[in-house]
């Protein structure tokens, strides 16, 4: 993470812009703000009461900062009981997508089928890997343990084209961690199926597992000012990082209308509450050089504490690209606290046993349930007269179509927010032929990414879903 400037204003306050700010700075203003006091600096949301009226004006009427977000889930779908019988905006759920219309999330989505990932395909055994390796990047990816070889993955098509624009080009997050050496299946690195971001063809990003190194990277950054007695303080008391930022936010408070005061307001308490809760359930574990585990506490805990994190991190425009991997591919991992005792992926492997299907069920509902959960808490940030999640595109698949088949074709996807209201939410739509890759080139030319093509087999948009 790159360094970031700071100029002060009186004792308290203090504005720490980004380089992409620095052009409005020339008009002594930048809406993207930071809290500072006792070595610690906090990242605010968007708080268009900071502007002069003239640039608030020449502002309201710009586009809104776009952001995205890719949601990996392991083990494919079970895929008669994902896609809904009809097509357009008048389908009935099926019992995995039920969660979206109990959260009523339903109408700010699209349902996807048809859609094919061809170049994830292996070279013999090893879906799994190759299927996870060319989740985001759609390149045939290379059998080996050493020589790695892939592609960039979409997510950083679209971080390289934001470039500077906030703190965190992108932020890489997930449950399970794991060192992306060694053979992970059928001679496959486990750089494939640890990593779904590729900075290009030989780089997989590491994801954080640890709410805590994430939100300390978020969130709770050292002001390079700082003595080393004001940092110990804080490693050693472990005290929020709100209690160092109070009278800057009091001091704040007088400069903002009401509605930012309360965006504000909210913003504190859902920061306070989200590190209490990260400092009550411990680190967990992040990543060793072995196998992972499975030794986490409270597994849903830690997965809503992670999609909150998402949340906070776009709403604080600490970054605008964030890839988030629900277990690595071929997860072996047990639900049983959904009643549903043995491994995903054994379960998956169902060999259409009603008995397993039922279990099958039951895991992937709970996936998209979580799916729903961070839609509806991206819906409730405002921006304006719209919210975080209609200025976001949200990308929901898994690695295969059905961990049964193995398939590469009819992958699994649901697809929310609408990039500013280019997409048409709020519908099935099924596809002959259609590819993933001209999905991917569709959702970057929708957050202003000029592409024409994409992966290896994508040479144009996929016509249908925009408006």
């Amino acid at each position: 993470m790159r360094l970031l400037r700071k100029r002060h204003l009186g004792t308290h306050f203090s504005l720490v812009a980004d380089r992409h700010a620095q052009a409005r700075q020339r008009d002594g203003f930048t809406r993207r703000a930071f809290l500072g006091g006792a070595g610690v600096a906090l990242g605010l949301p968007v708080l268009e009461s900071l502007a002069p009226r003239s640039i608030r004006k020449a502002h309201a009427g710009g586009a809104p900062d776009l952001r995205l977000v890719t949601f990996y889930v392991p083990n494919g779908i079970d895929m008669d009981d994902f896609v809904p019988q009809s097509t357009g905006p008048d389908y009935a759920p099926t019992a995995i997508l039920q969660p979206l219309f109990d959260m009523m999330v339903e109408q700010n989505t699209l349902v996807l089928s048809g859609l094919d990932n061809e170049p994830a395909k292996p070279d013999g055994p090893g879906d799994h890997a190759a299927g996870t390796g060319g989740f985001l990047t759609c390149r045939h990816v290379n059998k080996s343990e050493t020589d790695i070889v892939n592609g960039i993955s979409m997510d950083q098509v679209f971080a390289n084209h934001l470039g500077d624009a906030t703190s965190i080009a992108s932020l890489q997050l997930g449950i399970d961690g794991g060192a992306s050496v060694g053979n992970c299946d059928s001679g496959y690195s486990c750089a494939y199926s640890r990593n779904i971001s590729w900075a290009d063809e030989g780089t997989p990003l590491p994801k954080l597992t640890s709410p805590q190194v994430a939100f300390d990277l978020m969130f709770g950054g050292y002001d390079p000012a700082a003595t080393a007695e004001e940092i110990a303080r804080r490693r050693a008391y472990r005290m929020s990082i709100l209690d160092y930022v109070e009278q800057d936010a009091t001091a704040l408070q007088s400069k903002l209308g009401a509605t930012d005061r309360i965006k504000l307001e909210q913003y504190l308490d859902g920061v306070r509450d989200l590190e209490l809760r990260i400092q009550n359930s411990g680190d967990g574990p992040v990543c060793d050089t072995g196998s992972f585990s499975y030794t986490f506490a409270d597994f849903p805990s830690h997965v809503q504490v992670m999609l909150d994190l998402i949340v906070l991190a776009l709403s604080c425009d600490t970054t605008r690209v964030v890839s988030f991997m629900l277990g690595n591919g071929a997860s072996g991992r047990s639900y049983d606290f959904l009643g549903v005792p043995g491994a995903h992926h054994d379960i998956s492997h169902h060999g259409s046993d009603p008995a397993l299907l039922d279990q099958l069920r039951i895991i992937d509902t709970w996936e998209v349930a979580q799916l729903a959960y961070l839609l509806d808490r991206m819906r409730a940030v405002t921006e304006g007269d719209s919210n975080l999640l209609e200025n976001s595109l949200v990308f929901f698949s898994s690695e295969i179509e059905d961990g049964n088949s193995h398939s590469h074709y009819n992958m699994p996807i649901i697809l929310g927010g609408s990039a500013g209201g280019q997409l048409i939410n709020g519908q099935h739509l099924s596809f002959d032929n259609g590819k993933v890759s001209e999905l991917f080139i569709t959702m970057l030319q929708s957050l202003g990414v000029d592409i024409a093509s994409f992966g290896d087999d994508g040479n144009g948009p996929l016509a249908g879903i925009t408006v």
